[in-house]
């Protein structure tokens, strides 16, 4: 439906940099770890649909990209939490800090899985949402303008929960069990880890393959 798709492209646009903002907003108000990556999820989904509907190759090729990244990405993030759980038995984020005291490799995945949920350069959601955003930029500059104030308030959550959660003196709630990753968790998350990074490295592994079937879908 491509005269639809172009009808109502600004409606999408509004509703994707308002789902961007406020989950972005929310996430940083909630105390729960496991809402908290979901509702980053939400801010990165509006992200997705901006890069669908701006009808060019390097928008929809980024908007694939960024949801191959995020499936990667936050599933690792919601694995890690867990971790967390089955340890001290709750997701407040009160109750957590100076986990890399007694937790080092646990802190290392969780370090690297932070930075690509917030899009440093070298990760594979850096790709994805700025080649989402440039897109965008071809067809309003205001609306990539707007949609980049998500990855900064993603940056404001995604360091808070990480500072609060790794960084500090131990808190004396996890002194019952100080114990790091065990070798069967390093194995389900470090894969997760090392595709984020390679990704963002390598992002033409990815955008070669689907290259071709999005200038088609375009023309």
């Amino acid at each position: 439906m491509p005269e639809a798709c172009e009808y109502y492209a600004p409606l999408i646009y509004m509703l994707s940099i308002l789902g961007v903002i406020y989950a972005s907003i929310t996430t940083i108000r909630q105390t729960d770890l496991k809402r908290i990556i979901a509702y980053s999820s939400v801010g990165h989904m509006g992200i997705v649909t901006i890069g669908i509907f701006t009808r060019n190759v390097e928008g929809i090729e980024g908007s694939i990209y960024l949801q191959i990244a995020h499936g990667l990405v936050s599933s690792g993030l919601f694995i890690i939490v867990t971790m967390l759980y089955e340890r001290y038995h709750t997701r407040i984020v009160k109750y957590y800090r100076g986990v890399t005291v007694t937790m080092p490799v646990y802190s290392l995945m969780f370090l690297v899985l932070t930075m690509s949920n917030i899009g440093v350069p070298g990760t594979s959601n850096y790709i994805g949402e700025i080649m989402s955003l440039a897109g965008a930029m071809e067809q309003s500059g205001v609306v990539a303008l707007l949609g980049a104030v998500g990855m900064i308030l993603s940056a404001c959550y995604g360091l808070f929960l990480y500072n609060r959660v790794c960084f500090g003196g131990l808190s004396s709630y996890m002194l019952e069990a100080p114990r790091d990753m065990t070798r069967r968790e390093t194995y389900i998350v470090a894969p997760l880890g090392i595709l984020t990074i390679i990704l963002g490295f390598f992002p033409s592994l990815l955008i070669d393959p689907m290259h071709a079937s999005v200038v088609y879908l375009i023309s």
